[in-house]
């Protein structure tokens, strides 16, 4: 594929998600931090549920920082891995506090170095938070990209640097809320929703699920 192809692919899931954007909620880079966080292994309406509660006793690194794992248990329990998130949220918030003046960092290499933060939270915050360039490889962008042909690679960081390959940047941080969007909504997992999709004429999975079964 190159990319005048990729780019004909992004403007049907433009028309197709015109709604997608981030569906975490949050007021600060900070919240959006320990949302992303939370995120591992949760849905997005789960850790809403805890943090809209949450971000009302607590919004800030100082109060996070000063919480023991077992008081901050209390709050994100529902979200499941509780004791990892839990001890990974303090000791980020205590490290911000005593690094970064309480802000967090908008380097990427430097949000990577926090504890709880890697390549997809510190991408996220990059193009959620502060509206740069990134590509954030979660489940959904992983095997869309990989279903529409925008990469065959086996892991979310061949998968970044094939999409950042074939795409300019000034579309990167758009794409990902499309796919993510296209990967909940339409393109699932187990059985994806092909019926609803128009990128079926173009879709090498489905061209191929289509020829495996005779059709």
């Amino acid at each position: 594929m190159n990319t005048k192809e990729a780019l004909s692919i992004y403007e049907k899931l433009a028309s197709m998600h015109p709604e997608a954007g981030c569906e975490l909620h949050f007021r600060t880079p900070f919240q959006l931090l320990v949302a992303v966080i939370l995120s591992a292994q949760c849905t997005d309406a789960r850790v809403n549920k805890v943090t809209d509660k949450m971000f009302t006793e607590l919004s800030t690194p100082e109060q996070f920082a000063a919480l023991t794992e077992e008081e901050l248990i209390k709050h994100i329990y529902s979200c499941g891995y509780y004791n990892a998130k839990a001890k990974n949220i303090i000791a980020m918030s205590k490290i911000l506090c005593e690094k970064y003046n309480g802000e967090v960092p908008t380097d990427f290499d430097t949000l990577v170095t926090l504890p709880g933060v890697g390549r997809k939270t510190a991408s996220v915050i990059t193009a959620v938070a502060f509206d740069r360039p990134a590509v954030p490889v979660d489940t959904h962008v992983f095997r869309v990209a990989r279903r529409l042909g925008f990469s065959k690679g086996n892991s979310p960081e061949a998968v970044e640097r094939d999409i950042k390959a074939l795409f300019p940047p000034e579309y990167w941080n758009a794409l990902h809320h499309y796919m993510i969007f296209h990967g909940r909504y339409i393109c699932h997992s187990r059985k994806p929703d092909c019926e609803k999709c128009n990128l079926v004429s173009v879709c090498p999975y489905y061209l191929k699920e289509k020829e495996n079964t005779g059709e």
